[in-house]
């Protein structure tokens, strides 16, 4: 794997960077940058034998992971392997990250967490769920756990994007900003870590709101782009070439009526009557269509999730959990995807969010056969 290195981002994390530095080292060469700890993060790394790259005053995780981005570049690596510094990810993952890589050079490989969560906490668990639904719906990719930093980047990422989000938002930001350069997205199953001995650093509203944030301009951006979409749809019915087709088409089935002439206008009008109702018919089982409103459905509600989020410290206290209801009727990734599992053939265009979803049937596959 020597043209993987590991780059772990941490602030503040003497306490545990030592165990994850000897566990990974074992796999690929480390590279620890240090975010501006106050602590003895830097000299536990180094201890324990890892490279420390200090960046002297804290600049967020995307600068870290630029700064570390750069200097696995120089080292000659052609990709990096990201986890964090808190134990919750488990460097025993590293191969099954490293193969999938291998196998799709140019694609972003995420370890996902969600689907054996056990430890992590419900506000974050709920939180992850309703960006990856967003995610999903924009990019074509139905990765569970978005907001994962346990990663497998191609280090040529880093030359066409520069993150300007820091914090939580980095996570969606790459994923987001990488589909809409065509690279692939594909996610592995990974064990649960043990559980910070400190308490997590995600703010279920605070930081919540700061993806939402992110998310809602890209959520309005790439609806925007769906309107316009179906606009071009309808308007190429009309384009003179395809209407001349249909006229000659529908002209030649009702030719045998040429002698009577309210047969002839009548069949036509049938023949114009069904193949509207056909179209019609089409356009609202298209998984495009459907997807894009159980998204629309899912905005509409995000204020009243918002609202439940703001309450939740209140009701937990009285063992009472009004957000993960509304998250599990309302941001189901299973029913955003279930459309792609059963495409209605006949349609005219190839959209890009069906695209994009065989770029990732694409992407799981070469995983399957990997694993």
């Amino acid at each position: 794997m020597s043209r993987f290195i590991i780059v772990i981002p941490v602030f503040d994390e003497a306490r545990t960077i030592g165990r994850i530095v000897a566990l990974a080292q074992s796999y690929a060469p480390v590279l620890v940058v240090d975010d501006g700890s106050t602590d003895r993060t830097a000299a536990e790394a180094s201890l324990a034998g890892a490279m420390v790259l200090s960046l002297g005053r804290r600049g967020g995780k995307g600068a870290a992971l630029h700064a570390g981005a750069a200097a696995a570049a120089r080292a000659g690596a052609e990709w990096i392997v990201t986890l964090d510094g808190d134990g919750q990810h488990d460097p025993r993952d590293i191969p099954l990250i490293c193969a999938v890589a291998e196998g799709m050079p140019t694609a972003i490989v995420v370890g996902g967490r969600l689907r054996h969560a056990r430890r992590l906490a419900r506000g974050r668990l709920n939180a992850c769920r309703v960006a990856s639904f967003f995610v999903d719906w924009i990019t074509g990719a139905p990765i569970l756990d978005t907001q994962s930093g346990f990663r497998c980047y191609p280090l040529a990422l880093f030359d066409e994007i520069r993150a300007r989000h820091g914090g939580f938002v980095l996570e969606t930001a790459l994923l987001v900003e990488s589909a809409r350069r065509g690279r692939p997205i594909t996610e592995v199953d990974i064990r649960e870590g043990q559980a910070p001995d400190r308490p997590s650093r995600f703010r279920p509203v605070v930081d919540g709101c700061s993806v939402a944030g992110y998310l809602a301009s890209r959520v309005i951006g790439h609806g925007l782009r769906e309107a316009r979409a179906a606009l071009l749809e309808v308007s190429r019915v009309l384009e003179r070439n395809r209407r001349r087709s249909r006229h000659a088409e529908m002209a030649a089935m009702a030719a045998i009526y040429s002698g009577s002439p309210h047969l002839y206008s009548l069949a036509i009008g049938t023949e114009a009557t069904r193949r509207a109702a056909t179209r019609a018919r089409a356009w609202w089982r298209h998984p495009r269509r459907r997807r894009a409103a159980i998204a629309l459905t899912g905005i509409a509600a995000a204020p009243a999730l918002l609202a439940a989020a703001i309450v939740q410290p209140v009701l937990n206290r009285l063992g009472a959990d009004l957000v993960s209801p509304l998250v599990d009727r309302f941001f189901s990734q299973d029913r955003l995807d279930a459309p792609l599992r059963s495409p209605v053939l006949g349609v005219s265009d190839a959209p890009e969010a069906l695209r994009l979803d065989r770029v990732h049937r694409r992407a799981s596959g070469a995983t399957r056969r990997l694993l």
